[in-house]
């Protein structure tokens, strides 16, 4: 068995030694054979960091991205830049302690394919902790369709070769859990203890979690665009009942009916509908849109310790 770490780094300069040298005391002992990818996301002193502990540890990586690109983006590039036949992915602010290990690795047994790990105790606050719920149950699971999506997080072990699943992910939009939901439904968690941010803040906000969740149900699903033709059904279904009354109030002589009024709400609510489909719509042609753009994934700067220039410059996987 044999392992590959991989830690998207997000202005970190400060916690990247202490997590590599936590990984250095840990990893050992589940595998001589491991190596940890820092793949550094932000425009900071945190690449300077991560290519020091590179050219300090044969073992570590270093991938520099061209610009920030996102979280998940920069676990692509990790993933593809990945050796071993087991990958790790983990947090760089040392709230996935690195002697949780072990524990993971022992949880992805031969009937699974994908192991999360699940925090004893919610390290987040309440406001986090309940969009990080909306976003696992009501758009992972609801809107997506993810069997166990209640149990989705960063820190996660899988099977390298999934890696097959990435390779015609494209675009400036993805989601790693989305991709794995296509490549196995043998998914597993396990109970791990998870420390509290030792320095900085998150850079995950609400509106960012919004965005991402915004995202993931137009990149990687067409129900809003059922959802819009249930909401025309509906308001059909209205609107025919409102003219079967009207016209049983017309023949009864009952002429009390304020037509200005109700013309006015008809044509109210039918532009609503018509606005949020053509809306629906713009956003679904936008991303086609961007994509025949050739928008890249991710851009990789530089890379030590990893594979050779050509094979960084082109985004193409390991073989």
């Amino acid at each position: 068995m044999s392992l590959s770490v991989v830690v998207p780094c997000y202005r970190s300069a400060r916690i990247l030694p202490a997590l590599v040298e936590r990984l250095n005391d840990v990893l050992p002992g589940i595998t001589p054979d491991h190596e940890v990818i820092l793949v550094v996301d932000s425009t900071d002193n945190t690449w300077d960091a991560a290519r020091q502990l590179a050219a300090r540890h044969g073992h570590v990586q270093a991938i520099r991205m061209a610009r920030n690109y996102g979280q998940h983006n920069a676990l692509i590039a990790g993933i593809r830049a990945a050796s071993f036949d087991r990958i790790v992915t983990m947090d760089d602010d040392l709230q996935h302690p690195p002697e949780e290990l072990p524990k993971l690795v022992d949880a992805l047994t031969d009937d699974l394919d994908v192991v999360y790990a699940v925090s004893e105790q919610e390290e987040h606050g309440a406001v986090r902790n309940i969009t990080s719920w909306g976003a696992k149950s009501l758009v992972m699971g609801g809107a997506m369709g993810i069997p166990n999506a209640d149990v989705l997080g960063a820190l996660r072990i899988f099977r390298t070769f999934l890696r097959a699943g990435f390779d015609q992910v494209s675009g400036p939009h993805v989601s790693v859990d989305i991709v794995l939901s296509w490549t196995t439904t043998r998914v597993g968690s396990t109970t791990v203890h998870m420390d509290q941010r030792i320095e900085g803040r998150s850079g995950f906000t609400f509106r960012s979690l919004l965005k991402h969740a915004v995202n993931m149900i137009l990149g990687y699903s067409t129900k809003p665009l059922r959802l819009v033709t249930y909401l025309g059904f509906l308001i059909g279904v209205c609107g025919l009942a409102l003219t079967t009354r009207l016209i049983y109030l017309y023949f009864s002589g009952d002429t009390t009916v304020a037509g200005f009024t109700t013309i006015a709400s008809l044509v109210t609510v039918f532009s609503s509908a018509q606005l949020i489909g053509i809306g629906v719509l713009g956003e679904y042609l936008g991303r086609v849109h961007a994509h025949g753009m050739g928008r890249p994934t991710y851009v990789i700067r530089e890379h030590v310790n990893g594979a050779p220039l050509l094979r960084e410059l082109t985004g193409t996987p390991r073989s």
